[in-house]
């Protein structure tokens, strides 16, 4: 009880330490919202990846399948607080790259529907809400980053 209490103190005295875990668990409930509906209906999410029209066809299903369970054990990942610098590195080149063929696409002028929570397009596909949603995901995952690799120059973590 008292190493709990003590935990939990240090916990609050360390402002690096609230942010790692509040930007931690925000981040791993939006890759585990984020993979249940790609995980439920792989063919779905695959007619997704292939509108974005970045991948050549023979990549298009194994990404479909390979991606949501890679949002899957990095969000369990994040949760358990486990191997988070290189956790965090993969969620942070994940997103980056989900971002990029957002922009990409808005620039090549195409239409996608995000299929970051849903394998179904929507009626209007807003692509500069997806893309400033997707930046505000990166800003948090870089954030996570951040605060994490201050408590370990600190040497605040275990």
């Amino acid at each position: 009880m008292e190493a709990a209490k003590h935990s939990v103190l240090h916990l609050f005295r360390d402002r690096w330490a609230v942010a790692d875990v509040l930007l931690r668990l925000a981040l791993a409930g939006i890759l585990l919202a984020a993979s249940a509906g790609k995980i439920m209906d792989p063919q779905g999410f695959s007619a997704v990846v292939r509108d974005y029209q970045i991948l050549p066809s023979a990549l298009i299903a194994p990404t479909a399948v390979i991606l949501p369970w890679l949002e899957l054990v990095l969000g369990i990942l994040l949760l358990a607080g486990r191997m988070r610098l290189g956790t965090l590195l993969l969620v942070n080149a994940l997103l980056l790259t989900f971002l990029g063929a957002l922009i990409a696409n808005y620039f090549r002028g195409i239409d996608v529907a995000c299929g970051c929570f849903s394998t179904t397009r929507e009626a209007s596909s807003p692509m500069l809400w997806y893309i400033v949603r997707d930046g505000a995901f990166v800003a948090l995952a870089l954030g996570a980053a951040w605060a994490y690799r201050a408590r370990l120059r600190r040497g605040l973590v275990d």
